[in-house]
């Protein structure tokens, strides 16, 4: 079976909490579930159906890995090493918050390894493509660019206003995605109201193109498929996201010229 020519990078899927954290954490469960892109590893990861897939285990409330290494509180307390949620949560018990030593740990076990594997995939496969993979909440927590309670369309996608990847790719991109999902073409945004993380930005067109794809949580996080009280997503609807985005992506290669 021939590989599709992209690099799945799914940084924000995690919930795992890193054992060097152990004391140090008063989150609760479901903060830590609000703050992630719950599931977006069932939803996006297309194994071997593509050249690699880049994921974690470990939650971005704790090591966000598409932050930059400067990117730290107190100047932003959802940056790389957060100190509250995305819904302004606390996350650690007061006074028990990582040190320097502890923040550096982190970043070594955590952080360096996702972005080293990253860069290493640009000499040894063969892409056209790469693609950052999230989630967004329906409506924006107060933190976000574009302002508390806003709607959100169900596809976000952004490639740094035309830097990481070609306006024609994205549009294409955005044309197979509203086919395949059957969802019109007008509820996906393109730069709006994500422009491309920090991964995207790095590395987009350095060499590779990248885009950022950002799915609305209510297709999924909603009746009849969410159980909250669980937290959990019925598994067939899963499955059927997963192939809409394998079908959406066979698409899009299938229309290059």
């Amino acid at each position: 079976m021939n590989k599709l020519p992209v690099l799945l990078s799914i940084p924000h899927g995690g919930l795992k909490k890193p054992a060097e954290l152990e004391g140090h954490l008063s989150i609760t469960n479901k903060d830590l579930f609000d703050d992630s892109d719950p599931f977006v590893i069932e939803m996006y990861d297309l194994q071997d159906k593509v050249q690699r897939v880049i994921k974690t285990d470990i939650a971005r409330t704790f090591v966000d890995l598409n932050r930059s290494l400067q990117d730290m509180p107190p100047n932003n307390p959802d940056g790389l090493i957060k100190s509250s949620t995305c819904y302004e949560k606390p996350i650690y018990i007061v006074g028990k918050e990582p040190d320097e030593s502890l923040r550096t740990l982190l970043i070594e076990l955590y952080y360096l390894p996702y972005h080293r594997a990253i860069q290493k995939s640009f000499t040894e496969l063969d892409l056209q493509l790469c693609l950052d993979c999230h989630s967004m909440a329906s409506t924006a927590p107060g933190i976000s660019p574009d302002g508390k309670d806003k709607k959100r369309p169900l596809f976000c996608l952004s490639n740094q206003d035309g830097s990481t990847s070609s306006n024609e790719m994205i549009e294409l991109l955005a044309d197979c995605i509203s086919e395949y999902y059957s969802i019109d073409r007008k509820d996906i945004s393109l730069n709006d109201p994500f422009h491309g993380g920090h991964i995207t930005k790095t590395y987009g067109n350095n060499p590779i193109p990248w885009i950022q794809v950002e799915m609305n949580r209510s297709l999924y996080l909603s009746d009849p498929w969410f159980d909250e009280n669980s937290l959990s997503v019925d598994f067939t609807h899963l499955q059927k996201l997963n192939k809409q985005f394998e079908n959406s992506l066979n698409a899009y290669f299938s229309k290059i010229v």
